[in-house]
């Protein structure tokens, strides 16, 4: 499998753990979790606002925050349909990024001022790991208080998308000599 085509199930990946992740967290009771829904808002929100800002390091662009999280926190809502978007935006930047753009360096100024240059494959690599990472925390919160999680893994999600995975092993297992 290329490196792009990697990425491109990478980021479907992440898109589809996303959406899942904020389903679940519509568990969280308002009154009884309002410092641990905060606390996760928050987590959300920080990967979405370095998602936006890594996209503009992508095009070249400029982007309006000053820091990697925002003041103020957003609702479950706004995040849903910011993330969702988002998402969407990295998936559509993958269909149309070829490997040579991919390999390519990028110099960018993180929002503490220090410079930073990456590949754009680095980039999106880190982004799928970054996100990986406090969904994660979001989940610890979750567990704490007892709010199903998601099983949110890169194998339940191939499995899920691609069901034929579990018949071709089935197959193969069959057809394998004893060990």
């Amino acid at each position: 499998m290329s490196a792009l085509a990697l990425l491109r199930t990478l980021f479907s990946y992440r898109a589809w753990a996303n959406a899942e992740f904020l389903d679940k967290m519509e568990g969280f009771d308002a009154d009884l979790h309002a410092q641990d829904k905060q606390a996760a808002l928050r987590l959300l929100n920080h990967n979405y606002v370095v998602d936006r800002i890594f996209a503009a390091h992508l095009v070249g662009a400029a982007h309006n925050f000053a820091a990697d999280n925002t003041p103020h926190t957003p609702t479950l809502e706004e995040l849903r349909l910011a993330v969702t978007a988002s998402d969407r935006w990295y998936l559509d930047y993958l269909e149309t990024a070829t490997p040579g753009q991919l390999s390519e360096s990028v110099p960018f100024v993180f929002t503490d001022g220090d410079q930073g240059c990456m590949s754009r494959e680095e980039i999106l690599t880190h982004l799928v790991i970054h996100s990986g990472y406090h969904r994660g925390e979001i989940g610890r919160i979750m567990s704490r208080l007892s709010i199903g999680i998601p099983w949110d893994t890169f194998a339940v999600y191939l499995h899920q998308t691609d069901p034929s995975r579990r018949l071709k092993m089935r197959g193969e297992a069959r057809s394998s000599p004893a060990e």
